[in-house]
């Protein structure tokens, strides 16, 4: 694909460190989100909770992570990424250092699940913003290579971080690592920058792609809600068998005793589900810059539903069992390229920022299934089958919807006055 003259007016460097900085920040925050669950054993001793309380926390840091994103991406456009993202990865180190001082519920709650989710929203949602205005030609690409950081973030601080809490316990673990990330964060966030006014204007991705349509004009469109349903949907499967994955595990008898090619299989199963996690986001982003967004969504959310069906058929092999939960976060993790992708093709890239915010609250909502309600019907079942029965019929129902729904509804909209319309409105 040939590089437009602005960019490389710009110097071609410029966008791509952008790119790296962006990738580097996003890691910085994964480990709250992705290596939660290698603190609820540890959690629960310590604070004698339930469950279904516990994992209130992790819920209440993605609630406020998404919940909060419309607000944190109108100030982003107003005042800029750098300035905020820098307070954000500074916040999500220290809901780690404050929580590690946390000996009940309630604080907890108001360190890892405040701090966490505060920060995190900040730096998500600023970052892939940023990502969609500098890369139009690449939109699917760029924001999947950034939400691939928040992926494999937690795949450098797996094993170490569970060796820790062997060793040193759950207190020492998020302290050290706490001010490690939070360190990290801040210097990656400090050379951010937003594009130039009318960057790649010139170029065919910005002249053939919609026109800026503002927040409130969006939420008033049939389509927003459409993808607000089905990322929602995907949300609650993702998120469920991210915030549960050790706790179900344990249950189909994969511990820390059992061994896979020389190491424990849980860690292993975990260091393997970050690196698909994120391996997924710039593959389908590619994947979608080539045969649209619609049909990899298709392609993506159906196959998620036979690989969770596979994993949970051959739960008493533990190498299969390992390699398959690959393929489940292989099923997953796209949706933070392909919901952003498609959501700023459909309403453009002036509010791109601000529009993808209230979109992303969807996830915030999964949150809320796939952790505490999910943590309910396992304990009041006395099995995650049911769980996982319903989790494979939402993706079924996402992917199909993508295709004979979504994908009809955008042609409409883009076919008819309605698209020039909205812009006005």
């Amino acid at each position: 694909m040939a590089v437009p003259a602005q960019a490389t007016k710009d110097g071609i460097g410029g966008r791509w460190l952008q790119l790296i900085v962006g990738v580097i920040a996003m890691m910085s925050i994964s480990s709250p989100q992705y290596v939660w669950t290698l603190f609820v054993k540890p959690l629960q001793g310590a604070t004698g909770a339930s469950l279904p309380a516990l994992q209130i926390t992790i819920s209440l840091l993605i609630v406020l992570q998404t919940w909060l994103s419309p607000l944190q991406g109108a100030l982003i456009e107003r005042f800029g990424p750098r300035r905020l993202v820098l307070v954000g990865c500074a916040l999500s180190g220290l809901s780690w250092v404050t929580a590690s001082f946390a000996d009940n519920l309630v604080e907890l709650y108001l360190t890892y699940g405040l701090f966490g989710g505060i920060g995190t929203g900040i730096v998500y949602v600023g970052i892939i913003g940023q990502m969609v205005r500098w890369f139009p030609d690449r939109r699917g690409f760029a924001a999947g290579m950034v939400a691939a950081g928040y992926g494999f973030g937690a795949i450098l601080t797996t094993f170490p971080i569970s060796d820790m809490l062997q060793t040193a316990g759950y207190q020492r673990t998020m302290l050290v690592f706490g001010l490690i990330l939070g360190a990290v964060g801040v210097a990656a966030a400090s050379l951010m920058r937003s594009p130039p006014s009318g960057w790649m204007a010139l170029s065919a991705a910005v002249r053939n792609s919609a026109v800026d349509v503002p927040s409130r004009t969006m939420l008033r469109t049939p389509v927003f809600w459409l993808l607000f349903a089905m990322m929602t949907m995907m949300s609650t499967g993702g998120l469920m068998v991210i915030v549960q994955f050790a706790t179900f595990s344990r249950e189909f008898g994969i511990d820390d005793k059992v061994m896979v090619w020389g190491f424990a299989a849980l860690p292993l199963a975990l260091s393997i589900d970050r690196i698909t996690n994120g391996l997924t986001r710039p593959f389908f982003g590619w994947v979608s810059d080539r045969i649209g967004r619609e049909n990899t969504m298709a392609i993506a959310f159906i196959g998620e539903a036979a690989a969770i069906t596979l994993m949970l058929y051959f739960r008493d092999i533990p190498v299969a069992y390992v390699l398959l939960s690959g393929v489940v976060f292989f099923g997953w993790g796209e949706i933070f390229s392909l919901f952003p992708s498609i959501l700023t093709d459909t309403f453009g890239t002036k509010y791109a920022t601000s529009n993808y915010g209230f979109l992303y609250m969807a996830q915030g909502i999964g949150s809320v299934l796939g952790g505490p309600i999910a943590a309910s019907i396992h304990d009041s079942s006395g099995s995650w089958l049911p769980v996982f029965g319903l989790i494979v019929m939402m993706d079924l129902t996402t992917g199909l919807l993508a295709l004979f729904v979504l994908k009809p509804m955008r042609r409409g909209l883009r076919s008819s006055a309605e698209a020039p319309a909205l812009a006005t409105t």
